[in-house]
């Protein structure tokens, strides 16, 4: 492995996600810069990276279970149809990630920045969230169903057809967010909206509680 800047560097061939870059017992990476790497369609049991890099590196369709990331960035990331189940980040900055069809099910995010990333159609289904922030997301179809996301910032984000069944809202917070077309909208007591956001969530609300709203033109 050659060292950048007092971070290792690794090839692919010298990373194997089942086990460590020192080909240890147990598949934890510290301090690693991994840049242009195709770690695409692999599965790993409880991998661990702690304060590493990742740019433009290539995780789609990877299945990862009880993996932990600490202190770590992603950067230009494919994440695309990645599978995690009981997974965590904890201090994690995501950024022009694409993340479509990503699958982070029971697991758990905190003190975590997502921002300008394509995260269509991913679930994230009785996931903790905690001082979570999504900026700038594509989250069109997300599935946030019997997710914990109390406290949770969703910012200049498109949530067109998002659902949100059974999910814990209190403090959840939205603004400039597309709206349109929700579901579980009944589940977001107590949510915090911008004024703007009000027009396309009366209208789900609506839909969900039975109510026709009819045009000026309308007889």
């Amino acid at each position: 492995m050659a060292r950048s800047g007092g971070t290792e560097t690794a090839g692919v061939a010298g990373l194997d996600l089942r086990r460590g870059p020192d080909h240890g017992d147990e598949a934890t990476f510290e301090r690693l810069s991994l840049g242009d790497l195709d770690l695409s369609g692999r599965s790993a049991d409880g991998a661990e990276f702690t304060r590493c890099r990742l740019t433009r590196t290539d995780l789609s369709g990877t299945r990862l279970e009880a993996a932990r990331f600490t202190d770590c960035v992603f950067e230009g990331t494919n994440l695309a149809n990645l599978r995690t189940d009981r997974s965590s980040m904890l201090r994690v900055r995501l950024s022009t990630a694409r993340m479509t069809g990503l699958q982070w099910v029971n697991g758990a995010l905190r003190d975590v920045t997502i921002s300008d990333c394509r995260l269509d159609l991913s679930s994230w289904r009785f996931t903790t969230f905690a001082n979570v922030a999504f900026e700038g997301c594509n989250l069109t179809r997300a599935d946030f169903q019997h997710a914990d996301l109390r406290g949770t910032r969703f910012t200049d984000c498109d949530l067109t057809g998002a659902q949100f069944s059974q999910a814990g809202m209190d403090g959840t917070r939205f603004a400039r967010c597309d709206l349109t077309g929700i579901g579980g909208v009944t589940s977001m007591t107590g949510a915090v909206l911008a004024h703007q956001d009000l027009i396309a969530l009366s209208y789900a609300l609506a839909g969900a509680l039975g109510v026709r709203i009819e045009g000026p033109d309308d007889g």
